[in-house]
């Protein structure tokens, strides 16, 4: 096991019951440094299970998210390594070493990827296939598991994006992208999750959380290759001006508005694709200069 120090960090939110069980196996481990368990305004009797463990507890005076709980357990971290884990008992303990030696290759995130009957329902099973192809188009690698919230950072290059970080469930979407559009390496190892300690409970809206999802994805999408979005679109509506415009050529001999106007939409699309390739590319370099600086 390396030198490294390694903080283990779990944001949880009315998870007593699992945290009673998952701690002791947790403290058991031995090779970390610090645990951390960041309460995001629980109701339940989560800070008296924490309070009863040797582990650092800070809590949130009211629910502000998944991913504000990660961003306040990052911040209070002190070790090189961040080990993120759920709180409900999904995620083995013992499945972090292997996550480590993984991550000891040279990577600078490792993912733990589930499997596709992980997810209890046909709709999740759908929705996280096309999340993890549609993620894997935009950045031009192979993406398992784009939403597991498992994974190992390297702690220095995980605390550069917490400025990008959602409050919400999305989390591990952005920092997965952001980490590949950064050039860093990535890393996917499949495990077998647990059931869930309350199977009855979910903070996650299928409905509600999914569009949040695919909304996140086009966000980080435009700022990771923003032409790869762009572009087909405006190939979209090219080809559809071009195909209204034969239309009506043999049909009254004349090109028409609704042509134009589809003609227009396609190349301002191309454009702003273009544009924000170029806003997004000098982001990117400012931010490479800035870290460059700071290692001077």
């Amino acid at each position: 096991m390396s030198k490294n120090l390694i903080s283990i960090i779990l944001p949880a939110k009315n998870e007593a019951n699992s945290l009673s069980k998952l701690l002791p196996e947790l403290i058991a481990l031995k090779f970390f440094h610090e645990i951390i368990v960041v309460d995001d305004g629980s109701t339940d009797n989560t800070i008296d299970v924490c309070k009863n463990h040797n582990i650092v507890l800070i809590s949130h005076p009211y629910s502000k998210g998944n991913g504000a709980a990660i961003k306040t357990g990052a911040k209070a971290a002190s070790g090189d390594i961040f080990v993120f884990m759920d709180a409900d008992g999904q995620h083995n303990p013992k499945d972090i070493h292997q996550l480590l030696t993984k991550f000891h290759e040279g990577y600078d995130l490792v993912v733990a990827a589930r499997s596709d009957n992980a997810h209890a329902s046909l709709s999740r099973r759908l929705a996280n296939g096309f999340y993890n192809k549609f993620s894997s188009w935009i950045v031009g690698h192979e993406i398992l598991d784009l939403t597991s919230g498992f994974r190992v950072f390297r702690a220095e290059l995980f605390k550069k994006i917490l400025y990008m970080l959602p409050n919400g469930f999305s989390y591990p979407t952005t920092s997965t992208i952001a980490f590949f559009r950064s050039g860093y390496s990535v890393a996917y190892l499949p495990i077998q999750v647990l059931q869930r300690e309350d199977k009855s409970k979910s903070h996650i809206n299928i409905l509600k959380d999914g569009l949040r999802f695919l909304l996140i994805i086009f966000k980080v999408g435009t700022l990771y290759s923003p032409l790869k979005l762009f572009t087909p679109i405006s190939g979209i509506f090219f080809l559809t001006g071009f195909t209204y415009y034969i239309y009506t050529y043999f049909l009254f001999g004349r090109f028409t508005n609704m042509s134009a106007l589809l003609f227009i939409t396609s190349l301002l699309f191309f454009f702003m694709g273009l544009i924000s390739e170029q806003i997004s590319n000098l982001q990117y370099m400012k931010e490479e200069q800035t870290n460059k600086k700071n290692e001077s």
